[in-house]
């Protein structure tokens, strides 16, 4: 990169609701790693530009969740060839799942997937997630599963991926890990939040070596109706202002 464009900063070459978009990716991010879901510089979470360009933000590949801030975040193409100048590089393994749910789903604006020990657990379970908990009633309402097939950068995969996830919010990667899918980051984030805690809950649920309780198959019938009914016209958004807030009081440099 040249001296005079490393001089040139981000927020000045992109537009005002992309640099917000980056601000949002970056807390996403740091937020991941301040509740224990990173794994190392491993994982990723993109988000869509606005825009006709089919472009999107995601990880420089080599630095922690907790160093991630809005400059640093890479923009690419579906293919994912960098179309903004960066000393940076992503993960092609990382992209080939993101790139594939980007491409299908237009509602997709960000796709945020986890290595958690939890979520891998859950996803090596035969039976997968199941109705334990009030929270587990939030992924089970629109969940999916994608059978493994190795470190992901086997083009032909992507279709596959595509047909299994269909037009929900949650994915379990079996033997990998947790996917969720939102219209906006802060929504990604709350999905992630849900399926965590509730992989977290049935593990600590099976451990207890007693038998348990499953909710009433009536009550997950009904359940999506009464989630929309709690989240429709917030959504993450409710939360967010909050959990940015935290984010400050600790570090606001995710916001350079």
């Amino acid at each position: 990169m040249s001296t005079a464009a490393s001089q040139v900063s981000v927020k000045d070459q992109v537009s005002a609701e992309e640099w917000q978009l980056r601000i949002n990716l970056a807390a996403c991010y740091r937020l991941v790693a301040m509740f224990g879901w990173d794994d190392l510089i491993f994982t990723h979470i993109s988000a869509r530009v606005p825009g006709p360009e089919d472009h999107f933000l995601i990880n420089a590949y080599g630095l922690m969740f907790e160093e991630m801030t809005a400059s640093s975040m890479v923009k690419v193409d579906l293919d994912g060839k960098v179309v903004l100048e960066t000393p940076h590089f992503v993960n092609p393994a990382g992209f080939t799942i993101h790139s594939a749910i980007h491409a299908a789903r237009h509602d997709a604006g960000c796709v945020l997937h986890t290595h958690t020990r939890a979520g891998v657990a859950v996803s090596a379970q035969a039976g997968g997630l199941m109705p334990l908990s009030q929270i587990s009633l939030l992924p089970y309402s629109s969940l999916a599963y994608h059978d493994y097939e190795g470190i992901a950068l086997n083009e032909d995969e992507k279709p596959r991926l595509v047909a299994d996830m269909g037009n929900k919010n949650f994915l379990i990667l079996r033997n990998h890990g947790l996917l969720t899918v939102g219209s906006t980051i802060p929504d990604a984030f709350l999905y992630m939040y849900a399926l965590e805690t509730a992989c977290q809950i049935q593990l600590a649920a099976l451990s207890g070596g007693v038998e348990l309780v499953q909710v009433n198959g009536a009550i997950v019938d009904g359940i999506q109706a009464q989630v929309e009914t709690v989240l429709k016209g917030f959504g993450g958004e409710l939360a967010w202002p909050g959990l940015l807030r935290k984010l400050d009081r600790r570090d606001s440099s995710y916001r350079e």
